[in-house]
């Protein structure tokens, strides 16, 4: 997925749990904070994860402007630091999308009564697994070498 799609697809993601619009959410989360923690937290971090989107854009936008006036060839500290700059920025962006999702799959807490389908459905059950097996070793003592 496009990076500039990220907050579309989080923002449809939000609307599609709550069904209503995020302007809507955000006005009632507003008029009621308490109400439902969910949807307080699902507005909170759509607004960090906006202002990681925005972080990162500026620092796309430095390190181009570094890259356009470089000489091909040459690597040195200035873009290198805002290559590092705009990794750290994809790296808060895609934390701050996870934490979102795991707010959206987490089921309401007790007393809250949800009428939409339930937040995990549609999903496979998870796959059983255990730890590896581990490697047989040998008594034999391995060729060429002396104690």
């Amino acid at each position: 997925m496009p990076d500039d799609d990220v907050l579309a697809v989080v923002t449809e993601l939000i609307e599609s749990h709550f069904r209503m619009s995020l302007p809507d959410l955000r006005r009632a989360v507003i008029a009621a904070p308490q109400a439902n923690s969910q949807a307080t937290a699902a507005v909170h971090w759509h607004g960090l994860l906006a202002q990681s989107e925005e972080a990162l854009a500026r620092a796309e936008d430095d390190l181009v402007t570094v890259l356009m006036v470089k000489v091909p060839g040459e690597v040195d500290e200035p873009p290198l630091e805002l290559a590092h700059r705009v990794n750290l920025a994809v790296t808060v962006r895609d934390g701050r999308v996870t934490v979102i999702r795991h707010l959206l799959d987490t089921p309401a807490p007790a007393g809250y009564v949800w009428s939409g389908p339930a937040p995990v459905a549609g999903r496979a059950p998870a796959l059983q697994t255990r730890p590896p097996a581990r490697p047989m070793t040998s008594a034999a003592p391995v060729q060429g070498v002396t104690r």
